[in-house]
Order: C-alpha cells, then structure tokens, then sequence
C-alpha cells in the first residue's frame, strides 16, 4: 500500500473535477458474489459487459476482476478493455475506488475514503469489507497516483460536484449516524472542502425512495454543467418518492452555487415504480451477514444514476414507458455527447446503477 500524502487535496492546490471534464480513463470491477447477483451473478455480469463496451467506444475502460473470473471477464469484454486482477468484496467501483483531484498544472492524486460497506455493523450491506476498503489505494497504484488518506466514511457515489466549488450531498447519507457518529455537519463540510477542493455544500434531504446506500445524491440529482443539476421526479403525490424530490426541488430553488448562481433544475422522470420479482429474489444465494433479496420489493431505479464518458453519456434502460423520454432529456442535458442507453435492471437488482459501478480517471498534461 502506497504511503498517504501528509496534507489535504485543498492546502496542495487539488481539487476533484466536474466528470463532464476531459477523462484519461474509468475503472469498473467485475461482479460475482453469488449472495448479491442472481444466478451465479452471469446476467450481471452481461449487463456490465454491455456497461463497458458502451463506455469504451468513448474512452479506455479498466475491469477489476477475480482470478477466478479473469477468463470469464476476458471472454465477455472487447479487447480494448484492459483487465487487473484485483480483489474486491463486490463491485461498487465509484463507492470503493478514489476520488480523483487535479491541479491544473498536469498532476493528479487520489483521495481514499474510509470504506464500511455503506453503514458498517448499524445497517451495511455487508460483512467483511476489508478487500473493498483496500481498492482504492490498489487503484491508485496502478494508476501511479500519490494519495490521500481521508478521515471521513464516504462513498464517492455520496457526492456530485460542479468543479467550481459546489459539492451536492444528502443528508440521509451523509449525517447519517452509521457512517462518521463523532462528526457534526459542520466538520462533515470541513473534510468535504479540504478532500474536494470545494467552497460550498448544497445539502438536499433523503435521497431515491428505499435506495439502501442511504440516500446517495448519484440516484436522485446531479450537476448537468455549473448552474443545471438533473433531478429525478415524480408526478404522482402518492408516491413516496414525489415528497422526497419535492423538497429536494424546493431546496435548490432557495440554494445558491458557490458562485453565487441559482439553480436551473431539470426533472428526470423516475422509471417505474419497479419491483423485484419472486423467481429474481430466490435466484440470489442467502449468506448469513448480507441483506437478502425479497419478492415485492420496490427498488431505487433512477435515469440520473448514468455514466458521462468522454464523448457519450451512457444511461441506464429500466422501463420502457419511460426510457425513450429519460434517454431525450439527457441527450438534451448533453448535447455534446451521444446518448447510449443500456439495459441496466440486473444491476439494479443488485442495489445501484451505472453511475455506481464506474469510476472516471480525470485527464491530466
């Protein structure tokens, strides 16, 4: 394990760049843990290939992956696509791997975040998490990056930022008691500025309805460019998601940027409701210490949990009463990019999207 640095990204001049910036890269690790993923975690594993192709027409993608699973992985993904065998307890890159910062003059570190397995003992998901907390400094390795040791659980899927000092949270998440109990908001904001090279906090309230990373902002907003954030929306007042993006709503329209903007905000219609299904439920592997699936469950489906590559936006496929519309917002949210949407449900089956099983390598020189 590479030595931390003994300072903060924000005293060394860092800091994390918007992902609509230039990419050198992304980093994904390939599933298998049969107590998460159905059926031996194969149509997982399918629907990440199609992830990856979809991203490496656009940049150089790197799969973590098993020794167990390397000729599987090699099998399933283009050519292009470079494989490092790398231990992890399952497949979450944006939330285990670093969170990279830049300073503009052609150097690049990494932050590594406390790991828990998004709420430790109190709620993760689960036990043991020791091969995950080590990814992001085996990241940073083969990166040839110096990094950050930060004092502070956090995921990356957590955080959103528009590269000009805002950073966009959940306080669901964030204040939550399982991740750092010692911590106040105040000092939360704190660790945040100096790991991220921010200036201001837009606190949102709970994120996507039943999202068991406690409320990740990559599930319910994002910044679309400085000033626009994407926000996922639901019509009916029944819903229990409409009250959660209702005051999410309300709380950017009062909010400001750290440079001064008010917010445009765009909603992004929620797929569904989606549910799991019993046979999708009994094809996961009871283990004592994970959550188990169950039949009827409501899942956290979001458009806004997408992946933005260096000349494409790649989204999630959930439903198709809503795909089509979800796809035009965002090509439109993006018009620079293409907009290549990709049959997610397996992954969302196994607890998050796109957005969470990818990591972007900023370009640096």
């Amino acid at each position: 394990m590479v030595s931390p640095l003994d300072s903060t990204p924000a005293a060394d001049g860092f800091r994390m760049p918007a992902e609509w910036e230039p990419h050198s890269g992304c980093w994904m690790a390939w599933p298998e843990r049969p107590d998460n993923w159905r059926l031996g975690a194969e149509p997982a594993q399918d629907a990440y290939a199609a992830v990856a192709t979809a991203i490496a027409a656009s940049e150089p993608v790197t799969m973590a992956v098993s020794d167990g699973q390397y000729e599987r992985a090699r099998a399933a993904l283009p050519e292009s696509v470079r494989l490092i065998e790398l231990s992890t307890d399952d497949a979450w890159l944006r939330d285990t791997g670093p969170t990279f910062v830049v300073d503009g003059k052609g150097s690049r570190r990494g932050v590594d975040w406390r790991f828990n397995a998004w709420g430790g003992l109190e709620g993760g998901l689960y036990f043991p998490w020791d091969r995950d907390e080590r990814v992001a400094s085996k990241v940073l390795e083969v990166e040839g990056d110096e990094r950050y040791a930060a004092p502070l659980v956090l995921e990356g899927g957590s955080i959103h930022v528009d590269g000009e000092g805002t950073v966009l949270t959940t306080e669901q998440c964030l204040l939550n008691p399982n991740r750092n109990p010692e911590l106040d908001r105040a000092a939360i904001e704190a660790a945040l500025h100096d790991h991220l090279g921010t200036e201001k906090v837009v606190w949102l309230g709970d994120g996507v309805f039943n999202d068991e990373t406690d409320g990740h902002i990559d599930n319910l907003a994002c910044f679309a460019r400085p000033g626009v954030v994407l926000l996922t929306w639901v019509d009916d007042p029944g819903d229990p998601q409409h009250a959660i993006s209702r005051d999410a709503l309300e709380r950017l329209e009062a909010a400001t940027d750290a440079c001064g903007r008010s917010f445009e905000v765009i909603k992004l219609p929620a797929p569904g409701p989606l549910t799991t299904t019993d046979e999708e439920a009994s094809s996961v592997e009871v283990v004592e210490g994970t959550r188990p699936r169950r039949g009827g469950h409501r899942m956290a489906g979001s458009y806004v949990n997408f992946y933005l590559a260096s000349s494409r936006v790649v989204y999630p496929l959930l439903d198709p009463s809503h795909d089509k519309e979800a796809g035009a917002i965002i090509a439109s949210a993006f018009p620079d990019r293409e907009a290549v949407g990709v049959p997610a449900r397996e992954i969302l089956l196994g607890g998050g999207n796109i957005h969470c099983i990818t990591q972007q390598v900023p370009a640096v020189g």
